[in-house]
């Protein structure tokens, strides 16, 4: 494929351009795209396509990759939740209307246990500011804020880059001046992982009704060893709230690794729930009094997940 079929390409099937890109590590990065076209409309905790043309180049150290001549002219999208940074450089809260981008946060697939060889994170992690890419024309999605009310106690519980929604969910219950408290729980493997720390201590010290626990499960530092189900089983959550966890006033929100998670199967003829091996933070909280969304019923309770994987 010639420079010039290239430079077609991108100009027929991309719409947006990176206006920013920080590396976190070299397999995790922030990434702020700006559509050629007016932002679409959206709420906090919703999700949106990115996508990139399969004759862009690989970042290197990632899975061969074996193509057909007819895939060189494909895009590979995947969706996104967006995120958010929060606050600005001045560390006051963001003024959104002042900014004319969507945020990502996205972490490097270098290959699949699968076998699955990962075709669009090694492509996005080679680009460069500037560079142009496709973004997705609608922003959708179900988890959202709407349940909240303004004297709520809100828990994100996030694993990896699940905590992007929760970035962008903080920052509209600070904008709105939520009263209730908020918990941030954010579960890495290690602290090089955690992408928004400085962010959410800045918040801490900022909001009294704002609280960040981050979670390592695979080292011992700055950070606690340890998983969100157990946080929330022993009690530890409780013990950080001040209160025991009340259904009543109480949401919760997890987003990440499905096995934190552990959506349970409805039996739609026997009513049974059987919920999944190991035991996941739904089970936990169900057990406590709390309930799950159920999507085929439209049952909205106080447990709100998004998997993330």
């Amino acid at each position: 494929m010639t420079a010039e079929d290239i430079a077609s390409l991108r100009q027929r099937r991309y719409n947006a351009t990176v206006v920013s890109l920080r590396l976190v590590n070299p397999d995790l990065m922030i990434l702020r795209v700006k559509p050629d076209a007016p932002r679409p409309e959206h709420r906090p905790g919703q999700y949106c396509t990115l996508g990139l043309g399969y004759w862009e180049r690989r970042t290197e150290g990632c899975q061969a990759e074996s193509l057909s001549e007819g895939d060189f002219t494909k895009v590979v999208r995947r969706a996104y939740s967006l995120s958010c940074g929060i606050l600005d450089d001045d560390g006051d809260l963001l003024r959104l209307e002042d900014s004319d981008w969507l945020e990502f946060y996205i972490v490097l697939v270098r290959e699949n246990p699968d076998g699955r060889v990962p075709a669009l994170t090694p492509r996005l992690f080679a680009l460069s500011e500037g560079d142009r890419i496709y973004l997705g024309d609608r922003v959708t999605g179900h988890y959202t804020l709407d349940p909240v009310r303004p004297c709520d106690t809100v828990l994100f519980l996030g694993t990896g880059t699940g905590e992007a929604p929760h970035n962008y969910m903080t920052w509209e219950l600070l904008s709105r001046r939520h009263t209730g408290k908020i918990v941030n729980v954010c579960c890495v493997r290690y602290a090089r992982d955690l992408g928004y720390h400085n962010t959410h201590q800045l918040l801490a010290q900022k909001f009294p009704n704002y609280s960040y626990i981050p979670l390592t499960t695979r080292e011992l530092g700055n950070t606690r060893k340890l998983y969100i189900q157990d946080l929330v089983q022993s009690g530890e959550l409780e013990r950080h709230l001040g209160t025991e966890l009340d259904p009543a006033t109480t949401h919760v929100f997890l987003c990440g690794n499905p096995r934190m998670i552990g959506v349970p199967v409805h039996d739609r003829d026997s009513g049974e729930v059987r919920y999944p091996s190991p035991v996941g933070t739904v089970e936990i909280l169900e057990a406590r009094g709390f309930t799950a969304d159920v999507a085929a019923r439209k049952l909205k309770g106080n447990v709100h997940f998004e998997e993330y994987w």
